[in-house]
Protein backbone atom coordinates (compact mmCIF):
# COMPACT_ATOMS: atom_id res chain seq x y z
CA UNK A 1 0.00 0.00 0.00
CA UNK A 2 0.98 3.56 -1.12
CA UNK A 3 1.76 6.59 0.95
CA UNK A 4 -1.25 7.86 -0.78
CA UNK A 5 -3.43 5.10 -0.39
CA UNK A 6 -3.17 5.32 3.73
CA UNK A 7 -2.81 8.80 3.93
CA UNK A 8 -6.85 8.43 1.80
CA UNK A 9 -7.61 5.86 4.22
CA UNK A 10 -6.53 7.83 7.64
CA UNK A 11 -8.33 10.83 5.90
CA UNK A 12 -11.73 8.93 5.57
CA UNK A 13 -11.69 7.39 8.83
CA UNK A 14 -10.80 11.15 10.92
CA UNK A 15 -14.01 12.19 8.66
CA UNK A 16 -16.28 9.23 10.30
CA UNK A 17 -15.37 10.62 12.81
CA UNK A 18 -15.26 14.39 12.74
CA UNK A 19 -18.59 15.40 10.41
CA UNK A 20 -21.34 13.04 12.41
CA UNK A 21 -20.57 14.97 15.13
CA UNK A 22 -20.35 18.27 13.14
CA UNK A 23 -23.74 17.63 11.82
CA UNK A 24 -24.97 16.76 15.23
CA UNK A 25 -23.51 20.05 17.09
CA UNK A 26 -24.53 22.29 14.35
CA UNK A 27 -27.39 20.96 12.24
CA UNK A 28 -30.59 21.68 13.27
CA UNK A 29 -32.45 20.54 16.66
CA UNK A 30 -34.68 17.35 15.62
CA UNK A 31 -35.21 14.09 16.41
CA UNK A 32 -34.08 12.91 12.56
CA UNK A 33 -30.17 14.53 13.01
CA UNK A 34 -29.38 11.03 15.48
CA UNK A 35 -30.07 8.88 12.15
CA UNK A 36 -28.35 11.19 10.34
CA UNK A 37 -25.13 11.63 12.46
CA UNK A 38 -25.63 7.21 12.68
CA UNK A 39 -25.51 6.92 8.77
CA UNK A 40 -23.00 9.22 7.92
CA UNK A 41 -20.63 7.91 10.65
CA UNK A 42 -21.57 4.11 8.67
CA UNK A 43 -20.86 5.29 5.41
CA UNK A 44 -17.53 6.81 5.97
CA UNK A 45 -16.20 3.49 8.16
CA UNK A 46 -17.44 0.90 6.30
CA UNK A 47 -16.44 2.94 3.39
CA UNK A 48 -13.03 3.00 4.39
CA UNK A 49 -12.99 -0.48 5.45
CA UNK A 50 -14.24 -1.88 2.32
CA UNK A 51 -11.83 0.15 0.44
CA UNK A 52 -8.80 -0.95 2.84
CA UNK A 53 -9.39 -4.26 2.42
CA UNK A 54 -9.92 -4.13 -1.51
CA UNK A 55 -6.34 -2.67 -1.22
CA UNK A 56 -4.86 -5.50 1.03
CA UNK A 57 -6.69 -8.25 -0.49
CA UNK A 58 -5.64 -7.37 -4.03
CA UNK A 59 -2.33 -6.33 -4.02
CA UNK A 60 0.39 -7.91 -5.16
CA UNK A 61 1.74 -11.09 -4.34
CA UNK A 62 4.42 -11.72 -2.42
CA UNK A 63 5.79 -14.94 -2.86
CA UNK A 64 8.51 -15.84 -0.05
CA UNK A 65 10.90 -19.07 -0.43
CA UNK A 66 9.72 -20.52 3.26
CA UNK A 67 5.49 -20.93 2.81
CA UNK A 68 6.04 -21.46 7.29
CA UNK A 69 7.54 -17.76 7.45
CA UNK A 70 3.92 -16.19 5.78
CA UNK A 71 0.53 -16.40 6.71
CA UNK A 72 -1.37 -17.02 3.17
CA UNK A 73 -4.77 -15.53 2.92
CA UNK A 74 -6.57 -18.52 3.98
CA UNK A 75 -5.28 -18.02 7.62
CA UNK A 76 -5.64 -14.12 7.61
CA UNK A 77 -9.56 -15.14 6.29
CA UNK A 78 -10.13 -17.81 9.41
CA UNK A 79 -8.73 -15.27 11.94
CA UNK A 80 -11.40 -12.94 10.30
CA UNK A 81 -13.66 -15.71 10.65
CA UNK A 82 -13.22 -16.45 14.12
CA UNK A 83 -13.23 -12.67 14.94
CA UNK A 84 -16.64 -12.36 13.11
CA UNK A 85 -18.52 -15.20 15.20
CA UNK A 86 -17.29 -14.49 18.18
CA UNK A 87 -18.44 -10.79 18.01
CA UNK A 88 -21.79 -10.95 15.83
CA UNK A 89 -22.61 -14.00 18.51
CA UNK A 90 -21.68 -11.86 21.39
CA UNK A 91 -23.91 -8.93 20.11
CA UNK A 92 -26.95 -11.22 19.83
CA UNK A 93 -26.26 -13.08 22.95
CA UNK A 94 -26.29 -9.19 24.41
CA UNK A 95 -29.41 -8.14 22.87
CA UNK A 96 -31.06 -11.54 23.74
CA UNK A 97 -30.45 -11.11 27.20
CA UNK A 98 -31.94 -7.59 27.22
CA UNK A 99 -34.99 -8.45 26.22
CA UNK A 100 -35.11 -11.81 28.24
CA UNK A 101 -34.26 -10.12 31.44
CA UNK A 102 -36.04 -6.72 31.61
CA UNK A 103 -38.81 -9.30 31.05
CA UNK A 104 -37.93 -11.79 33.62
CA UNK A 105 -37.72 -8.65 36.26
CA UNK A 106 -40.67 -7.49 34.94
CA UNK A 107 -42.54 -10.78 35.64
CA UNK A 108 -40.78 -11.03 38.99
CA UNK A 109 -42.42 -8.32 40.50
CA UNK A 110 -45.88 -9.54 39.51
CA UNK A 111 -45.02 -13.46 40.99
CA UNK A 112 -41.69 -14.00 42.71
CA UNK A 113 -42.35 -17.93 42.18
CA UNK A 114 -41.18 -17.65 38.49
CA UNK A 115 -37.52 -17.24 39.20
CA UNK A 116 -36.02 -20.14 37.97
CA UNK A 117 -38.13 -20.43 34.74
CA UNK A 118 -36.69 -16.44 34.08
CA UNK A 119 -33.52 -17.83 34.56
CA UNK A 120 -33.51 -20.34 32.33
CA UNK A 121 -34.90 -18.20 29.55
CA UNK A 122 -32.05 -15.88 30.58
CA UNK A 123 -29.13 -18.54 30.71
CA UNK A 124 -30.39 -19.47 26.98
CA UNK A 125 -29.86 -16.39 25.89
CA UNK A 126 -26.31 -16.44 26.78
CA UNK A 127 -25.70 -19.62 25.61
CA UNK A 128 -25.74 -17.90 22.02
CA UNK A 129 -22.58 -16.50 22.71
CA UNK A 130 -20.74 -19.37 24.39
CA UNK A 131 -21.93 -21.43 21.38
CA UNK A 132 -20.08 -18.32 19.11
CA UNK A 133 -16.83 -18.82 21.08
CA UNK A 134 -16.80 -22.58 20.85
CA UNK A 135 -17.19 -22.29 16.76
CA UNK A 136 -14.10 -19.34 17.36
CA UNK A 137 -12.74 -21.97 19.20
CA UNK A 138 -13.23 -24.89 16.60
CA UNK A 139 -11.94 -22.14 13.75
CA UNK A 140 -8.66 -21.07 15.25
CA UNK A 141 -7.74 -24.61 15.99
CA UNK A 142 -7.97 -25.63 12.35
CA UNK A 143 -5.61 -23.42 10.80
Amino acid sequence: MTTATKLILIAALILSIILPFGYYLIGEKNRKRYKTTIGVNAFFFFGAFALASVMMLGGPQVHAADAADTASLSTGLGYIAAALVTGLSCIGGGIAVASAASAALGALSEDSSILGKSLIFVGLAEGVCLYGLIISFMILGSL
